[in-house]
């Protein structure tokens, strides 16, 4: 698959489907406390994007049982909301989210603290943010791909935490997963240099501790193989000639 440069009328679409994908994790932020179980997000999720007129972009997507991804502690990503998965105070979890309308995908995650955390998480919340915003300093046409990932990388590292190398970022448009692949961390090669009109889910993704991970028997849940704790911080990004758009960055 080649990477495709959006049009305008793309781009219009792709707004829509990032304000809503954007919307839902706010509105999802709001109602994280402990004692609410991951199942009960997924339905709050998946009723506020259909009242849209969107879909979760997730549910079905090869078999993917939900409408988010809902990943406590020490899962990195893909974890399956569930009835069983009550959240505790002191938990942090990061939460997934897609919304398709008009043909196009909206792609966001956020990790979220469940009531009071403990100073060391937070700061593991923190700095994945802080190295998604490392990295789109350098989301500028004429700039390479790697510009991005190597931020990511020296952010995430010089704060004594580690960038899971087993998933990356990537394109995003009509389909959920395009070209390229938006690495966070270096790979020995520039990359593709970015264009207006690309638009790309910067996604880091870190631990605690080792960047290793493992899946669980469900076949979707990657966990660290230490058991500590992982966060995840995304946005959909267009590229421009000048400074980048996030669109599910509600502001």
């Amino acid at each position: 698959m080649a990477i495709t440069l959006k049009n305008e009328k793309q781009i219009e679409k792709m707004r829509l489907a990032g304000e809503i994908t954007g919307r839902t994790l706010d509105l999802l932020g709001e109602k994280i406390i402990p004692g609410i179980t991951t199942f009960e997000l997924d339905k709050i999720a998946e009723s506020y994007i259909m009242e849209y007129g969107a879909l979760p972009s997730f549910k079905g997507y090869y078999g993917y049982p939900a409408s988010i991804c809902t990943s406590v502690n020490d899962e990195v990503v893909h974890g399956i909301p569930s009835k069983n998965r009550v959240l505790k105070e002191g938990d942090i979890i990061s939460i997934d989210v897609g919304a398709y309308i008009a043909s196009h995908h909206g792609d966001a995650a956020r990790t979220f603290a469940v009531g009071s955390i403990t100073p060391e998480k937070q700061r593991l919340i923190d700095v994945t943010e802080q190295s998604f915003f490392a990295g789109i300093k350098y989301a500028k046409a004429g700039n390479n791909l790697g510009d991005i990932s190597a931020a990511v990388q020296t952010c995430v590292e010089d704060n004594g935490f580690a960038v899971i190398r087993d998933y990356v970022g990537h394109g995003i448009g009509k389909q959920m997963h395009e070209d390229p692949a938006v690495p966070n961390y270096r790979t020995g090669r520039r990359g593709p240099v970015l264009r207006a009109g690309m638009v790309l889910a910067i996604e880091p993704m870190t631990a605690m501790g080792t960047y290793k991970v493992r899946v669980l028997s469900d076949g979707w849940t990657a966990v660290t193989r230490d058991g500590m704790c992982a966060a995840h911080y995304e946005n959909t990004v267009l590229i421009t000639d000048g400074e980048p758009e996030l669109l599910t960055l509600i502001v």
